[in-house]
């Protein structure tokens, strides 16, 4: 067998001229399409781009918003800190300034209580001394009155006579002086 086809030639160029008018239409379809395939492969990467700006704009805003967030809290817990910090440096002033004060009332507290002694002490001494000057006055004057009254008593007593008295008179005697020491003296 021979591989030998008759073909019509005629036929075969009508064909040709055929496929030949139709190609360019046929190559302007594909073009077209193969455009419209491009745009549309360039629209799809656009928007799968676009998509991944966006999140990727969006996790950053997250992280953004997470960072903030975590400052926020780092920065309130700083300031709990601090403010904790500043109440307990307030407290210990302030319990320092009062221990300083009781100290500083204690203190004149104490030297009032020194001073109200010592003052006492003085006045105490100063009224033995005035108690010991009108106790030495009233002394001389009593001496002095009890040496009036000696002088007073010895003119009054008669003086012995030279003669023995009887019983009788002495009796009387004694009764009268017994009378006159018995006498209130002024």
């Amino acid at each position: 067998m021979t591989r030998w086809t008759w073909v019509d030639e005629e036929q075969l160029l009508e064909q040709l001229d055929l496929v030949r008018l139709s190609l360019p239409e046929a190559f302007h379809e594909a073009e077209a399409i193969a455009r419209q395939k491009d745009e549309l492969f360039l629209q799809a990467e656009q928007y799968a781009q676009e998509i991944v700006e966006n999140a990727e704009r969006r996790a950053a805003q997250i992280l953004n918003e997470m960072g903030i967030l975590r400052q926020a809290e780092i920065e309130a817990q700083q300031m709990r800190q601090q403010t904790q910090q500043e109440c307990e440096a307030a407290e210990a002033q302030t319990i320092a300034e009062i221990e300083r004060m009781r100290r500083q009332a204690q203190q004149e507290l104490d030297e009032m209580q020194r001073l109200a002694i010592a003052e006492c002490e003085e006045i105490q001494a100063g009224a033995d001394e005035y108690a010991d000057r009108v106790l030495q006055e009233m002394e001389l004057q009593l001496s002095e009155m009890m040496r009036v009254v000696r002088n007073g008593r010895q003119q009054l007593q008669p003086e012995t006579p030279a003669r023995p008295r009887d019983a009788s008179s002495s009796h009387s005697s004694a009764r009268s002086s017994g009378a006159k020491s018995d006498r209130p003296k002024n």
